[in-house]
């Protein structure tokens, strides 16, 4: 089992929110990428874009799908300071629900390369 509801109800919750520190990290200068897998039933896609909206960010590049392998691997938005990008198909465990995507977002963000835009 890879998420324990025992731990999950015995969770105490200490942080109301993480926004402040989202803000503050992106003042500081950080690239923060978010991602969040499109069936995630945990914490939907819905749920982090409200989020990300009440930080009131500018935005620099709509909504578009971005590729892995010819298909389409989710969506992605850029504001500044932040980006959030949706993993097609995947749920709450990105990296263990899409592998192969997951290593390329993660390869992006490090080489500071953008995700692709075409098949």
């Amino acid at each position: 089992m890879v998420c324990n509801d025992n731990i999950s109800r015995a969770y105490q919750f200490t942080v109301f929110s993480i926004l402040p520190i989202y803000t503050k990290l992106i003042k500081g200068g950080l690239k923060i990428w978010m991602y969040s897998g499109d069936t995630d039933g945990r914490v939907p896609v819905i749920a982090s874009r409200y989020c990300i909206e009440a930080l009131k960010l500018p935005l620099k590049s709509p909504w578009r799908s971005w590729y892995h392998n010819h298909q389409v691997g989710g969506r992605i938005v850029e504001y500044e300071g932040l980006t959030f990008v949706t993993v097609r198909g995947a749920g709450h465990l990105v990296p263990l629900n899409k592998p192969s995507e997951a290593l390329s977002l993660i390869h992006s963000f490090l080489s500071g390369e953008d995700l692709p835009k075409h098949r």
